[in-house]
Parts: structure tokens; sequence; C-alpha cells
């Protein structure tokens, strides 16, 4: 018997003669209360898929919005957002995006304590 931890062991391409193309990475990523990522985009956008806990998402110039487990958020291509976990409350999600041309996300500033702060009366 063989155990193969998780994260051991790295991605790979299907053989040419069943598999076309690149396929999407999806991953799940956990946030403790507060944490949340930096302002982004993804050239090919993003799909969230929260499975447990209270988050928080926003993109650029428009409200912050709570999301729940059984919530899907997508991202369009090339829009500014963020997203984490709620202030008292940690939040996980399947994250679903592709590569373009060897790249699948653009990192830009931190969200500051004063736009995350905003989100606490987000419905």
């Amino acid at each position: 018997m063989e155990v193969k931890r998780s994260g051991s062991q790295p991605s790979g391409k299907g053989p040419a003669e069943y598999f076309t193309g690149t396929r999407v990475i999806a991953a799940s990523v956990t946030f403790e209360p507060s944490a949340r990522t930096n302002w982004h985009t993804h050239p090919l956008g993003q799909t969230l898929i929260v499975t447990a806990g209270c988050g928080l998402v926003q993109s650029g110039g428009g409200p912050i919005r709570k999301i729940r487990p059984g919530d899907v958020v997508w991202c369009p291509p090339g829009e500014k957002h963020w997203h984490g976990a709620a202030a008292t409350t940690a939040m996980t999600h399947i994250a679903i995006l592709e590569h373009l041309d060897g790249k699948n996300v653009d990192w830009m500033e931190k969200v500051t304590d004063g736009e995350y702060a905003a989100g606490e009366s987000a419905e």
C-alpha cells in the first residue's frame, strides 16, 4: 500500500491521443477569519464554489457581497476583484481557472483594512 499525501504529486498533462488542449485548474482554498486575497484579475476568468463558512467578494467599484456554502461566483476575464473570509468566520471555496499563455492570475495591491471593513454589513 502506498499513501500519497495531499499536494505531494505534481500535476501532469494527459496523453495527446486522448486529450486536446489544456485543462482547468481547481483548488480548495480555506481563508481563516479576516484573511483575504489582494486585488487581482484572471486572464480567462475564475469560478468560485463556496463549500464552507462565510466569505466576502468584491469587484472593483462594486459592492462587497457575502458568499455562503452553495454560492457560485463567476469573475469574468480581466475583472479586478478580491475574495476572502468574513471577519469572524472562516470560508472555504473551490477555485476553478485556466491558464492563458502560461498565466492564470495578475496580482495587484492589497485590500486595505478600510476596504475590507466596509464589508461588515454586506448581504
